[in-house]
């Protein structure tokens, strides 16, 4: 590999990637890129690299990730994800948790086998959220109000998770009156 692929590969990866996927233009689908938004705008540890892997980017992120020797320690894949859950609620699940070939991008790839690549190099988290509404295929910019509301908790959750304390989201709980449950699915 070139030095200069392998100096890419460095400024794309750090020992904790955060990653959120979906498409905005499906109404709850873009619950991932917009958590991502929320923690680009606080000032994290150096150590980790926050990344809107959007629409098709996730399989190719994956892939990437698993073909790498980059020193990734701890994945964090944010997304909807349908676990039978109340419109907002946020569970953390394992990838073993994952039912084969149900777990796909926008281009239909099956996201399951290259996280199945990864799970015994790196620690895999998947944050998920219960969607309300995914409008697929027709277009609807804009989350469920219930899903917005779980941003601030899922921010916080992801922040707790990497040892970060950060006041701001804290405050933004607060005033919602909400402690930021989280359902454990995985045997973890």
């Amino acid at each position: 590999r070139s030095s200069s692929s392998e100096s890419a590969l460095r400024m794309l990866f750090q020992e904790i990637v955060i990653c959120g996927c979906g498409n905005p233009l499906f109404a709850d689908d873009g619950f991932g890129p917009a958590v991502v938004e929320e923690l680009q705008k606080l000032d994290l540890p150096e150590n980790v690299k926050v990344i809107d892997a959007g629409l098709g980017g996730p399989h190719f992120l994956f892939t990437l990730l698993a073909q790498s020797d980059e020193p990734v320690k701890h994945l964090f894949i944010i997304d909807i994800a349908d676990f039978g859950g109340k419109p907002g609620e946020i569970a953390i699940i394992s990838p073993d948790d994952l039912p084969p070939g149900k777990y796909r991008d926008a281009h239909s790839w099956d996201l399951t086998e290259p996280i199945h690549q990864l799970k015994n190099r790196v620690k895999i988290d998947i944050i998920g959220c219960q969607p309300k509404r995914v409008s697929e295929p027709e277009f609807e910019i804009g989350l469920s109000e219930e899903v917005t509301e779980a941003i601030p908790r899922t921010v916080q959750l992801v922040l707790k998770m990497i040892g970060v304390n950060h006041g701001t989201t804290i405050i933004d709980l607060r005033e919602k009156g909400e402690e930021g449950t989280c359902s454990e699915i995985a045997g973890t």
